[in-house]
């Protein structure tokens, strides 16, 4: 590993700003990428989840149409 990092030191040293530059942004990509990778999705999670907000829009569906009825209820009285 030291010998690695020696090596990759004295390639380093030879390149211009650019090169740099580019080197930088992979090292960017490579932690980014690394941050992504250990992010997994629970499907049990995701079924819980659908299952909590469908019956909330359910529930807020009802809500509507008790509110949408009475509104029409006034508009015929007037």
């Amino acid at each position: 590993m030291v010998a690695l990092k020696d090596l990759l030191g004295q390639e380093l040293d030879k390149l211009n700003e650019e090169q740099l530059k580019q080197v930088s942004d992979f090292i960017a990509f490579l932690k980014f990428r690394s941050k992504n990778i250990s992010w997994q999705i629970d499907k049990n999670q995701i079924a819980a989840l659908y299952t909590e907000f469908a019956q909330e829009d359910r529930q807020l569906a009802e809500a509507g149409l008790d509110e949408y009825a009475e509104l029409l209820t006034q508009e015929d009285l007037r």
